[in-house]
């Protein structure tokens, strides 16, 4: 059992995440969980971000880290090789363990991936559709698609975005962070305004502009990013034994110009 005076392991991180992210609510596709490493080893340093690259392995070894806490898992389709240049390699070379909390955090009702982006919009009663990885709520007055996109850029620090249908008045807000654009259709079913996610489709997004309906595409990363911040502050609140520090090298490599 953890005694908050000494080191946490693994083990015990996991213990608390599955009290508002059990493993057990990912889909089914995924492989969200403790892929690499001790699990019953001393955690003193880890570091968040949103996937586990090469530059944030070699920032976690040069910051004394033990532990990498992602979103996206390092391991997601069978491994079938290990090669030199690559993050698992470098990772498991290291002696760095890997949790990642994938699907099972977008599910979570409390903190989850898609309630931080709810808040970073100012979208009131967010809820989950049941059975769905959607969340639907509403703005506190109307407001134009292009006001609505241009107060969550500056909440996501996005550097662009796309919008659909701007000049559409919109309320009712339906979020799927990260690749949700195929949730298009449900959203205009349940009467939603307009579609928040990071990752549409053409034909997805010709459905929308045909079907009075808006979206905004703020990426895929600045729609899951906004969880790392949360999660470490309150990983830092349960462990405050341990130093959970945010990744400063990771990026997802995209430039507007």
């Amino acid at each position: 059992m953890y005694n908050e005076k000494a080191y946490p392991t693994p083990r015990d991180i996991i213990a608390f995440t599955q009290t508002f992210a059990p493993l057990e609510t990912a889909m089914d596709f995924d492989n969200s969980g403790f892929l690499a490493g001790d699990i019953d080893g001393e955690i003193k340093t880890a570091i968040l971000a949103l996937d586990i690259t090469k530059d944030v392995v070699e920032e976690a070894k040069e910051k004394g880290a033990q532990l990498i806490i992602s979103h996206h898992p390092i391991i997601f389709n069978p491994v079938k090789n290990v090669m030199a240049d690559t993050a698992l390699y470098s990772l498991i070379r290291n002696g760095l363990s890997a949790l990642c909390l994938h699907t099972n955090l977008d599910l979570a009702a409390d903190g989850g991936v898609n309630m931080c982006l709810a808040k970073a919009a100012n979208v009131q009663n967010p809820h989950f559709v049941e059975g769905e990885c959607l969340v639907i709520g509403e703005l506190s007055e109307p407001v134009t698609a292009e006001r609505f996109a241009y107060g969550l850029k500056d909440a996501l620090n996005c550097q662009g975005l796309r919008v659909v249908n701007k000049e559409k008045t919109v309320q009712k807000i339906a979020m799927c962070s990260g690749a949700g654009g195929d949730y298009v259709f449900l959203a205009k079913k349940l009467g939603a305004d307009l579609l928040l996610t990071g990752e549409i489709k053409h034909h997805e997004i010709l459905f929308a502009a045909e079907n009075d309906m808006s979206v905004v595409d703020a990426g895929h990363y600045k729609t899951e990013d906004i969880v790392i911040a949360p999660l470490a502050k309150r990983l830092s609140n349960q462990f405050p034994t341990v130093n959970f520090l945010i990744s400063e090298r990771y990026t997802d490599g995209v430039s507007y110009i």
